[in-house]
């Protein structure tokens, strides 16, 4: 069985590269779904970002991932969460305890 640990860093650069490319493509995809879908969004992107640099700021690494200041992709893109999202998202986080 193959482990993300197999893989190049290069590999994985890249694909991540990918994926924050992708996720600044896709304005629709809010953050409150991707929380209730897969218990993560672009701002717990960028906080790991953070954590492994070191030396970007929460709002440099938010940046990053955003591809603008996260003021303004909440002011353009940001869209009021339903109850219903909210329940979905709480229920997801639920299921990250103890994996990280």
């Amino acid at each position: 069985m193959q482990k993300i640990t197999d893989i190049s860093d290069a590999v994985a650069a890249a694909a991540f590269r990918r994926l924050v490319t992708h996720l600044q493509h896709r304005h629709d995809a809010q953050n409150i779904d991707l929380m209730g879908l897969a218990g993560f969004c672009r701002n717990c992107l960028a906080d790991w970002v953070m954590e492994a640099d070191g030396q970007l700021t929460k709002d440099e690494a938010r940046e990053i991932i955003h591809g603008m200041s996260a003021a303004d992709w909440k002011a353009n893109y940001q869209t009021e969460a339903t109850p219903e999202q909210l329940a979905r998202m709480q229920e997801s986080v639920a299921k990250n305890a103890g994996h990280e």
